[in-house]
């Protein structure tokens, strides 16, 4: 059996170095160059693996499928053959557009796989033959043997054979923000989270500090990076988000009703002996009519409006459907590192003299206050705060930089905190580098857990500066400085500081404990550890975390009014997981986090049972996170999944909707994504939902509107049909309804400012139908009423002047009246005094215009030949307007009445 094939099933971290070399039939100094060469033709290069793509005009051809496409197709091509240029040429235009919204999503859809690629690191210091020789990445192979230090990326999952102070960053892979200690000896525990592996490293993670030699162990598809990516390749995601899917459904509905009840029009008229061409073009008028083809347009004019204004409160989407997906979320699945929290080690409290401080600012930018708990500063604070902070950071090797804006850290993520966090308390790096110039150093290791630099005093004296374990430092410590300067440390000295110490550390905090000793003059040589981290003078405590975003308490806040529920999954402690959760109310103070060893234990249907109950999920893998995610889904939720690591990814991918950080996330998590945050803010989120659920509320008013019209012209036919009365309307009577009233008009409406009440609802169902009983009966009545306006003038005319006065005058009340309801469908139960006509200008204007183009085309003979419409008097086109204002009144008239009975 291959080696690569054996590595992907084999617990490394368990198993002695001895026996991983044996295993894979390797030593210590690695393979030959031709046992890397036959290991290579067996398994392949270390790569992500690439599917053959698509070509592009397979994947556009593709987007023509389904019955309502090829309707309006035919829809276009008999418009066009009724000599209707313009609507065969809107149809058609329409037809285009989705193609090629579709062919661009599907199109970018491997750009997920293509940034996981960009992850592997180009080279890799490599044993082969005896000695080191540098080669590319894609050559590595299981067996062989590749030398680490600081700067580096991994470029394959191994094992551990010897580690010196050795760091790596692994936030991207497992969630968690703190640089990972890394050793080579043995681990107990066959399923030991990814985050707990520290004797392996893994492809596409960093090395931040020390050195290491390491065994490769898995390359290419076999990584956990490869893993990730087999994940997003193969899982099924949701195609349609929930809006489509009822939009489709609600298609085929209207296409085969309408088409049905044309064809019994045609049937009819046929019994009733009409010219079969006069009838033919009527009904294919009709259908034309019938089929809202302007459906798909407003859904993306009311998306892309959503989108503009998204845009401006830092969101940027993707893919247009996911605008209105984020409406209707249910639940939001969370990252925590980077998202809820600010993703960067920041330092919260200092301990000093018995006395705490609390440390403002976030991150690594150097800019905050230290200001006392319970407030009241003393005079000695200062200087007691100052003592601390030379500490801090004279022990410190992190460099803290300013990129475009923000504040990065180079080196130890911790030792980053530290300084940004001392030089709050008044530390000065430059100034302590020039006149307390470093010495040497006595680096961090696991068996002391402390790291001493030792540095030259202008008298000439040299004071060593501690930064370690607040237990295993305190053993070393003989004396204390306090507010009167240094003494004697005391039996209750050591109690208070053990117990601040598990007080810290009870708030999820990480606690470094700091001190100092003056040594004599400076000797010729290095001093060993031992000589200088005894006697030691204890100067205080500092507390430092991943901190929660000061915004997203009230963002979680929002989510719950909204009725969305919040749920954080990380691959983080879960002590941590649960101290961040209950700080920001994802969790209350009895709730408990889910591991991932539990969630191995569950499988599909007891995890769906259990997912509603659990708010927090800590130390879990990208599968688990798609787990969860699915658990929600088959529980009938609508899953946003929020993140901004490479683990995210699948999950991202897998949810209704995905959404990535753009400061701080990957470019993996952001492909497999279909919005974006731009501030990396969870409250942009909350924005976002607002907008997502506005344009569903324009586009299901819009909806009806259209739906209203195309009732009212079926109507009105089917009665003349059935009553054997001339056909009221004539083609292009109808083609110009379509357009103008109908069309012109949805678009406007699609565009109405949100409804700022529209957080205080529930969210909908993912089965709720877009047609309830209240859409259904408003679009019917609204219909009845057009018809019955129209109609009624069409039999008072009839009566008294000739057939082409009577189609005129019909074809008048129908447009007018379209029009002026369309105020009305602005909202289902606020009435039209209380809409602000100002908020939607461009309807107003379309109203104003299209109802003056009518009323001037009556009076104008070149256009009464084209709509094929006779000569009005100005007093008949006032009582028509009159007349047409009915359907608005009898409309308002039932929401008052609702209102009242409500």
């Amino acid at each position: 059996m291959p080696i690569t094939d054996q590595s992907a099933r084999r617990p490394w971290h368990v198993q002695p170095c001895a026996a991983v070399l044996v295993a894979l039939e390797t030593g210590p100094k690695g393979l030959s160059t031709a046992q890397a060469a036959r290991r290579r033709a067996e398994n392949g290069p270390n790569a992500l693996r690439e599917d053959k793509p698509l070509r592009p005009w397979m994947i556009f051809l593709a987007q023509f499928r389904g019955l309502i496409v090829w309707i309006l197709v035919a829809a276009g091509i008999l418009a066009g053959l009724l000599g209707e240029g313009l609507d065969c040429a809107a149809i058609l235009a329409i037809v285009a557009l989705n193609a090629a919204l579709g062919f661009h999503q599907e199109f970018h859809a491997e750009k997920s796989i293509a940034a996981l690629r960009g992850m592997t690191a180009p080279q890799a210091k490599v044993w082969r033959d005896g000695s080191v020789s540098i080669v590319a990445a894609a050559d590595l192979v299981a067996g062989d043997v590749i030398e680490l230090e600081a700067g580096d990326r991994v470029a394959a999952d191994a094992r551990l054979l010897e580690a010196s102070l050795l760091q790596c960053i692994e936030g991207a892979l497992t969630g968690e923000a703190e640089a990972v200690d890394k050793h080579a000896e043995a681990l107990e525990g066959p399923d030991l989270p990814l985050g707990d592996r520290r004797n392996m490293v893994f492809m596409g993670t960093g090395v931040a500090a020390g050195q290491g030699r390491a065994v490769v162990v898995a390359t290419a598809m076999n990584t956990e990076v490869g893993r990730i990516a087999g994940l997003i390749k193969g899982m099924q995601g949701r195609d349609d988000t929930p809006l489509q899917q009822k939009i489709a459904a609600l298609g085929r509905v209207l296409v085969w009703s309408s088409l049905g009840l044309v064809t019994l029009l045609f049937v009819l008229g046929l019994l009733r002996g009409m010219p079969f061409f006069e009838l033919f073009m009527t009904s294919v008028s009709l259908a034309i009519a019938a089929v809202p083809e302007g459906l798909p347009v407003i859904l993306t004019v009311a998306l892309s409006m959503g989108v503009l204004r998204m845009a401006r409160r830092r969101v940027l989407v993707r893919r247009l459907p996911a605008v209105e997906t984020l409406g209707s979320t249910t639940v939001i699945c969370t990252d925590k590192t980077g998202t809820l929290t600010v993703g960067e080690m920041t330092l919260r409290t200092l301990y000093v003299a018995g006395r705490t401080f609390a440390v403002t600012g976030e991150g690594y930018a150097p800019r905050g206050e230290v200001l006392p708990e319970g407030g009241g500063a003393d005079k000695g604070d200062a200087k007691l705060l100052l003592a601390l902070a030379e500490v801090l950071v004279g022990c410190n090797n992190a460099h803290l930089v300013l990129e475009q804006g923000l504040w990065r850290v180079i080196g130890d993520p911790t030792e980053g905190a530290l300084l940004a966090g001392g030089q709050k308390a008044g530390g000065d790096r430059e100034r302590l580098e020039r006149e307390w110039p470093k010495h040497h150093e006595m680096p961090f290791d696991s068996d002391r857990k402390r790291r001493t630099v030792v540095r030259l005093m202008p008298d000439g004296r040299l004071r060593a500066l501690t930064n370690g374990a607040p237990d295993l430092l305190l053993n070393h410590c003989t004396r204390i400085l306090d507010v009167s300067g240094v003494r004697p440390i005391t039996g209750a000295d050591r109690a208070a500081i053990a117990e601040r110490n598990a007080a810290l550390a009870g708030q999820a905090l990480r606690v470094l404990g700091s001190a100092y000793r003056d040594l004599e003059a400076a000797p010729p040589g290095r001093l060993a550890s031992a000589e200088v981290e005894r006697d030691l003078v204890f100067v205080g405590l500092s507390g430092m975390q991943d901190p929660p975003r000061a915004e997203a308490r009230a963002a979680v806040a929002k989510c719950r009014i909204a009725g969305i529920r919040v749920v954080m999954i990380t691959g983080d402690h879960p002590h941590t997981a649960m101290a961040v959760a209950r700080e920001l109310g994802i969790a209350d103070a009895d709730d408990a986090a889910l591991s991932g060893a539990e969630l191995d234990g569950l499988d599909d249907t007891a995890l769906r049972a259990m997912a509603p109950g659990v708010a927090v999920y800590a130390r879990v893998t990208a599968a688990h996170k798609l787990r969860i995610v699915r658990a929600w889904q088959a529980n009938g939720a609508v899953v946003a999944m929020t993140g901004d690591g490479v683990n995210d990814a699948p999950a991202l991918k897998g949810a209704d909707i995905g959404i990535a950080m753009g400061r701080g996330g990957t470019e993996v998590a952001r492909q497999a994504s279909a919005m974006v945050i731009t501030d990396d803010n969870f409250a942009s989120i909350v924005a976002a939902v607002e907008e997502g659920r506005g344009i569903y509320d324009n586009i299901r008013k819009t909806l009806a509107y259209l739906l209203a019209g195309n009732c009212g012209e079926l109507i009105l036919m089917a009665v003349c049909l059935a009553a054997f009365l001339p056909m009221p309307l004539l083609p292009i009577h109808l083609l110009w309804l379509n357009f103008a009233s109908d069309g012109l008009i949805a678009l406007c409406l699609a565009a109405d400012p949100i409804d700022p009440g529209v957080m205080r609802q529930r969210p909908r169902r993912r089965l709720e139908r877009i047609t309830n009983r209240g859409f259904l009966g408003r679009m019917l009545l609204s219909g009845v009423l057009t018809a019955a306006v129209a109609l009624g003038v069409y039999l008072h005319v009839l009566k008294t002047e000739s057939l082409e006065m009577a189609r005129t005058q019909a074809f008048a009340a129908l447009v007018f009246a379209e029009l002026f309801k369309s105020f009305s469908f602005r909202s289902e139960t606020l009435p039209v005094w209380r809409l602000r006509f100002l908020d939607n200008m461009p309807l107003l204007a379309t109203v104003v215009l299209v109802a003056g183009f009518q009323v001037w085309s009556q009076h104008n003979e070149t256009m009464g030949r084209i709509l094929k419409i006779g000569n009005l008097a100005t007093s008949d086109s006032v009582m028509l307007l009159a007349v047409s204002l009915i359907p608005l009144a009898v409309l308002e008239a039932v929401k008052w009445m609702r209102a009242r009975a409500g």
